[in-house]
């Protein structure tokens, strides 16, 4: 008997999760408000769409309307506005968070595969097509 509302508790939870992972609090100053400078702006533009999102993982950071998108967004301004270089910032973001924010990841012994694998499938495709123009000739 007292298992049952426990279960019901449970399922109540996880369907409440994705309902709440937005926080209440206003976004961030610079999330959506431009630099004054426009240099400065398409600079943090510019790497904005080179940062994935860690959220929504298929968006840059540049069209993402989630939280942390918004709080990254200001904070490539702000670093931006304080004489950082885009690559610095960049840097710092790949450190932070890992090669895999980066829609460009550095040529590494953990991202080996993502360079090399299009040239390999590509390579056996080719492979693939070429017997199969063969057998059809044969046939």
């Amino acid at each position: 008997m007292s298992v049952r509302p426990a279960i019901l508790l449970a399922v109540s939870l996880l369907l409440a999760t994705p309902l709440r992972a937005d926080s209440d609090l206003p976004p961030a100053p610079l999330s959506d408000t431009q630099l004054a400078d426009p240099r400065q702006e398409a600079a943090a533009r510019a790497l904005m769409e080179k940062i994935r999102c860690l959220v929504c993982q298929g968006q840059s950071i540049a069209d993402s309307n989630a939280e942390l998108a918004g709080d990254m967004r200001a904070l490539i301004r702000q670093r931006i506005a304080a004489g950082d270089k885009p690559s610095t910032v960049q840097a710092w973001l790949v450190r932070r968070y890992g090669s895999w924010v980066s829609y460009d990841p550095p040529l590494d012994r953990t991202t080996w595969l993502l360079w090399v694998a299009p040239i390999l499938l590509l390579a056996a495709g080719l492979v693939l097509a070429r017997r199969s123009f063969r057998s059809r000739r044969r046939g």
